[in-house]
């Protein structure tokens, strides 16, 4: 429990920049390393899905963060307080996890970086956010977008958390509740989401090339 109690002391340092802070305040500056996964963590989530698009337009759509909510109804909103050169920055979100007929509000700051180029054989880019406010603060995402074919893509969406400093029930509470609950339910979603959208737009743009072979 040593390291894990260290990481969290390290977590609890973790700080978004204060102050108001107009969108592109920082357009020149580059764009967050926020490096790999951790290896330590209390939870862990994974959702994946193979996408019928290539790498291009479904990586596309999920970078472009701030147009979720128009393809994603469990979305509130996106808002950049501060954009990066790499398409990245310092970035709110806000999404409800649907319970029936009811719509439970969650609310986060990320800082997120945008990798347009993948490292090893078959790597595809990625997306990284660490979140800096909010209650899963601490918490380490990312999105790998891995090449199955021509027009196949498996987009994996990763979350890692050391879970709330919560004397007791910190870890029970990230295991059973905010990770297969809140976590699972919004990425799930999101994934669905997002994958429709590219695969809509990868049928439009194969249709004229399938028109003229038949």
């Amino acid at each position: 429990m040593g390291s894990i109690t260290d990481e969290w002391a390290e977590r609890d340092m973790i700080k978004a920049p204060t102050g108001p802070s107009a969108p592109g305040l920082a357009d020149e500056a580059p764009g967050y390393d926020l490096g790999p996964l951790p290896d330590h963590y209390l939870m862990r989530v994974v959702d994946e899905r193979v996408v019928e698009s290539a790498v291009a337009p479904i990586f596309a759509v999920a970078r472009d963060v701030e147009h979720w909510p128009r393809h994603l109804a469990h979305y509130r909103y996106v808002r950049f307080r501060e954009r990066r050169l790499d398409g990245g920055g310092l970035v709110e979100m806000s999404a409800n996890r649907p319970f029936g007929p009811a719509d439970w509000p969650t609310w986060w700051l990320s800082q997120m970086q945008v990798v347009t180029t993948g490292s090893g054989a078959g790597a595809g880019p990625a997306i990284r956010f660490r979140h800096v406010e909010g209650v899963t603060t601490g918490m380490e995402v990312e999105w790998s977008f891995l090449p199955q074919g021509p027009n196949r893509t498996l987009v994996r969406i990763v979350h890692l958390w050391l879970g709330p400093p919560w004397p007791l029930v910190g870890a029970f509470a990230a295991r059973a509740v905010i990770g297969p609950v809140f976590v699972h339910g919004i990425a799930s979603r999101t994934l669905a989401g997002l994958a429709t959208v590219a695969e809509s737009r990868s049928e439009q743009r194969l249709a004229p090339a399938r028109l003229s072979e038949s």
